[in-house]
């Protein structure tokens, strides 16, 4: 269940910055560079051929779906990030860099929506090549316009005209991210058929991890003194699905917006309310929101980890690990026992 705390409800979570309009120019700047990028001459459609000796390559938008990439394609291929580490991926601007990299890679993995940048360089370059994740996470949890807490939970709906938006961070849900592993591997053994068995095997082996994992979370959060977890923005909400729990985010789906005053009041109305000890603040952004609920409240803070990118303060090193992380600050925050 998800509670999103905002008035407006119409905030776009992930609405392109107006130096994404520059898109298409570095798209053609990459790719007068050279004549050789795979994008810029293949029609589109084309089923690329492996890398001679070198595997297929394949490109991922970030991190979740880097690591998820590197899971199922072993050592097979060779796997790349456009997201460098540290950097927070809704608002990362492409180089032309990382425009030549999707136009020449064989696979490029991506969530639609996520990041604009890459959704406009995907549809340029990569026709076919492409690799939306999000079409098997099955994103079904949507904040209408004007939810906010008198109003309810998110929603299981479509995408609309009345300014409704899908949450888009299924990897916080391990299963989702299993099915996802199993598409990816059938989407890998067409661009590279000779290794079609290796890369379902692979992601068979990744979904038996997950399955762990997923384990681990259920039992850990099976029993919980507090079901709310208020956190600075809504990036949550298939965990809280997933496992029983209730999302409430003072932010909304964007971790740069800006919640309204009436929003904070909120949210320490509702912290007070409901007796909740812990406010969870994230890496990549500020824990300004966070702190300034808990200082009104006499809550603690700890942080959650969104899993958008690695960073100097990420708890882990790979996603398994930060995931755990999560489970434990979550297991504390919450008295779980």
């Amino acid at each position: 269940m998800i509670v999103n705390l905002l008035d407006d409800g119409r905030m776009a979570p992930h609405r392109p910055h107006p130096a994404r309009t520059h898109v298409p120019a570095l798209v053609a700047l990459a790719c007068a560079g050279t004549m050789t990028l795979a994008g810029c001459s293949a029609a589109d459609g084309a089923e690329p051929a492996a890398a001679g000796g070198g595997g297929i390559t394949v490109v991922a938008s970030f991190y979740p779906l880097e690591w998820l990439s590197r899971q199922v394609a072993g050592d097979l291929a060779t796997v790349s990030g456009l997201t460098p580490p540290g950097a927070e991926p809704h608002e990362y601007e492409l180089t032309p860099a990382d425009v030549a990299a999707v136009s020449e890679a064989d696979v490029v993995v991506y969530l639609d929506t996520l990041q604009p940048a890459v959704d406009a360089a995907v549809e340029q370059q990569a026709g076919d090549r492409a690799f939306d994740a999000g079409s098997s996470a099955d994103l079904d949890l949507v904040f209408a316009a004007g939810e906010d807490l008198e109003d309810g939970d998110g929603e299981h709906a479509e995408d609309g005209a009345d300014g409704s938006v899908t949450d888009p961070h299924f990897w916080h849900d391990p299963m989702r991210m299993a099915a996802v592993g199993d598409a990816l591997a059938e989407r890998l053994g067409r661009a590279d058929a000779a290794h079609a068995a290796t890369y379902t095997a692979n992601a068979a082996a990744l979904r038996t991890q997950l399955e762990e994992l997923d384990g681990e979370f259920r039992t850990g959060l099976a029993t919980c003194a507090s079901r709310d977890v208020v956190t600075s923005h809504s990036a949550f909400g298939y965990l809280a699905e997933a496992f029983g729990l209730q999302q409430v985010g003072i932010s909304g789906l964007a971790p740069d917006e800006e919640p309204a005053p009436s929003a904070l009041t909120d949210a320490t109305a509702f912290v007070r309310a409901h007796g909740v000890s812990t406010i969870y603040f994230e890496t990549l952004v500020s824990p300004a929101v966070a702190e300034t609920v808990a200082r009104e409240t006499g809550a603690q803070t700890r942080q959650l980890d969104p899993i958008e990118g690695l960073t100097d303060a990420s708890q882990g090193d790979d996603y398994l690990e930060l995931m755990r992380s999560n489970l434990a600050s979550l297991e504390a925050g919450q008295q779980c026992s």
